[in-house]
């Protein structure tokens, strides 16, 4: 016998191994026992408050007095084919009222259960068979090979069944409990002298334990592991504590002054750079060091005091200069002050409004100025100075509550927690000169070179992080036939990176690189086309209808050929977006172990999004999931880069009137175009 490690077990090893496993199915044994006291103890805790509150309304319709029952009027217009009599099964009388037969109703069409998205959602590979679905007993007596090739699928896993699956956590923190209590009848079994002291902690568990359930449980992790998540699991925790990394919320009253890396350690580790929001469920972002040392940017340092008590007019080194400046230019604006007759400077635009005199409730209330720096405001300025430098007049203005005088006496004490400028300027290579030479009609030829001679392989794009090198064969976007987008590390010249269309048209051509592409225009990069309006009403550029939304109002009702189908409520052009396919977004490999039981349905929503990836909207997705298969459709589905991501378009093949059932070709081949599509529609095309 071996371990999982290929070693060969030794007799202590396989001791530990079936004490271990006789521990663990009786720990199990008495969870089921414990599981179905709990379950029985709350049904006939239910059931007595159920009779209890049944009694209660008997009483209170004892109670009352006899209503006469009333024929409705809703049907009046169906004919009284007999009659009937009402039993109330207490004090009540028999009561006799009309009976109207009602013509038989077309029942509506079946619908699996589905949770409405407005964006793709990326999930992970289910490497173990949650259960086993269930398609009738007929199908499971006549195809019991269709379960066992199931199982198979997912290499024999299936929850809640495999001895060395997984472990749920609790049982893992009492069976390593119990196997510290035998460790005396294990000394005397195996003749050896195992030290462990009073008490079960970290320092006194063996680590032929948690060997022992490595080898039992692969799945749950090696030994190393086990032993700190048992300590994580087991060591008591204040609720309100954070780990190590974070920090309290920097608005909060535990405030504390710590670095600007654990200040920023939930911005970098949460923030999505492409969704700009935290938590993406689409893009799982993993920082590398190089975009945690952004470009620095260039940031004028301000020559004009900010006001009277400025640190410029203390500066020792230019005090007269800067005074003088001080005296004769308001602060901000840098405008030439005017006198007054009394000798107080008053501004040249306000002055028949004294400072005392402005409305309060337009003015934002400015906190008070404090000479002790709390631990927020510590923390917000190493964060600040970050962006800044120098520059402590804007730094005060952020802050609010110091003056730049302030903030500059503080920077002084707070050198060692500021990079040198210097530093800075060493990580941020000198930016190169654009070549103006490079003609446009060129980039487009390149675009679609490129488009002629890639394959019909499209691959995910993962934005490019080589800092120091060239875009060239080994960077993984000319890799995979991508261009450099705005994510990627490399430079800004990179002559791989997409620079956008300067067309001054609606960019629906193939004039337009973009649409040339298939990929929607870039707000970022399109600045002549309209894309980068931000109110949807003036956007004149229709290559945008995904990442804005543009989509069309969409009906759900029973199709004309099978099942439920999707209407168009307001009539659509010819190539005008209507609605993205939205879904889960899965693996290859993936999308293979689900289609497999989409095939037993006759009932799939998978559709392919690139190479690596397929958007499936059975579980999750939006109403155009619903549009039913055609050879002659009225729509038809685009890939499209949008963003850096690979994102399905529905757009109307001809002009659409209102009311119209949308279908979309699936690209079937013969064999699935039997067995999915049961009846072709019957339509004439204008």
């Amino acid at each position: 016998m071996s371990t999982s490690d290929g070693k060969e077990s030794d007799p202590i090893m396989e001791s530990w191994r079936k004490k271990a496993r006789a521990e663990y199915m009786r720990l199990r044994q008495l969870k089921r026992f414990k599981r179905a006291d709990e379950i029985k103890s709350s049904f006939a805790a239910n059931r007595r408050h159920i009779n209890n509150a049944l009694e209660q309304h008997n009483s209170w319709w004892m109670s009352q007095k006899i209503q006469p029952l009333h024929a409705p009027e809703t049907f009046s217009h169906v004919p009284v084919t007999r009659k009937c009599e009402v039993k109330s099964g207490t004090k009540f009388g028999t009561q006799a009222g009309p009976l109207r037969m009602m013509n038989a109703v077309q029942a509506a069409p079946t619908m699996y259960t589905w949770s409405p998205l407005q964006q793709n959602y990326m999930v992970e590979d289910e490497t173990v068979l949650h259960n086993i679905p269930y398609m009738g007993d007929d199908i499971l007596d006549q195809d019991g090979a269709f379960i066992e090739e199931l199982i198979k699928n997912y290499d024999g896993k299936v929850h809640g069944e495999r001895e060395g699956g997984n472990i749920e956590d609790d049982i893992f923190v009492d069976l390593v409990n119990a196997l510290v209590l035998i460790v005396p009848e294990m000394e005397k079994e195996l003749g050896i002298n195992i030290k462990v002291e009073p008490g079960v902690s970290m320092d006194t568990i063996p680590s032929a334990i948690f060997e022992t359930i490595a080898s039992m449980f692969p799945d749950k992790g090696k030994a190393d592991e086990l032993k700190e998540k048992y300590s994580d699991l087991t060591e008591a925790r204040d609720p309100a504590s954070l780990p190590p990394e974070c920090t309290p919320s920097i608005d909060g009253p535990g405030a504390k002054s710590v670095a600007r890396e654990q200040t920023m350690h939930s911005f970098h580790t949460l923030f999505c750079r492409r969704c700009f929001k935290y938590d993406c469920f689409l893009h799982p972002y993993h920082p590398t060091p190089s975009m945690l040392t952004r470009k620095a940017p260039d940031v004028k340092q301000e020559l004009i005091p900010c006001g009277q008590d400025c640190y410029m007019i203390y500066d020792e080194t230019s005090i007269s200069e800067k005074s003088e400046r001080g005296s004769k230019i308001s602060p901000r604006t840098g405008k030439k002050r005017k006198h007054s007759s009394h000798g107080h400077p008053t501004s040249g635009e306000d002055t028949e409004k004294s400072n005392g005199a402005t409305d309060s409730s337009s003015v934002l209330k400015m906190p008070e100025l404090t000479p002790e720096w709390s631990g927020a405001e510590c923390s917000l300025f190493r964060v600040l100075h970050e962006v800044f430098y120098n520059n402590y007049c804007a730094v005060s203005s952020l802050l609010r509550t110091k003056t730049c005088k302030q903030v500059y006496d503080f920077a002084l004490k707070e050198a060692k927690h500021i990079p040198e400028l210097e530093c800075n300027k060493e990580r941020t290579p000198p930016r190169k000169k654009k070549k103006k030479l490079r003609m446009w009609s060129m980039h487009c030829r390149k675009i679609q070179l490129k488009k002629d001679n890639t394959s019909n392989h499209v691959y995910n794009y993962q934005p490019c992080d080589h800092p120091g090198q060239r875009c060239e064969e080994t960077c993984p976007c000319i890799m995979a036939h991508n261009f450099c987008e705005k994510f990627c590390q490399c430079n800004p010249d990179c002559q791989n990176r997409f620079p956008g269309c300067r067309c001054k048209a609606q960019c629906n051509t193939k004039q337009c690189p973009c649409f040339l592409a298939v990929r929607e225009c870039d707000p970022d990069l399109c600045g002549t086309c309209g894309a980068d309006q931000f109110d949807t009403k003036k956007i004149s550029c229709k290559n945008v209808g995904v990442q804005r939304g543009l989509r069309k109002h969409l009906l759900l009702a029973p199709s004309d050929v099978a099942g439920w189908g999707i209407f168009l409520m307001d009539p659509a052009e010819k190539n005008e977006f209507i609605s993205e396919y939205c879904g889960e977004i899965i693996s290859q490999d993936e999308a293979d172990r689900r289609g497999k039981v989409y095939d037993k349905y006759m009932c799939s929503f998978l559709f392919n999004l690139n190479n690596d990836f397929v958007v499936d909207a059975t579980r999750k997705g939006n109403k155009i999931r619903f549009a039913n298969h055609s050879i002659n459709p009225n729509c038809y589905a685009k890939v499209m880069m949008v963003n850096g991501d690979h994102r399905i378009g529905i757009f109307a093949k001809r002009s659409i009137q209102a009311g119209e059932e949308l279908f979309f070709d699936y690209r079937y081949g013969p064999t699935e175009q039997l067995k999915f599509v049961g009846i072709e529609r019957h339509m004439d095309i204008a």
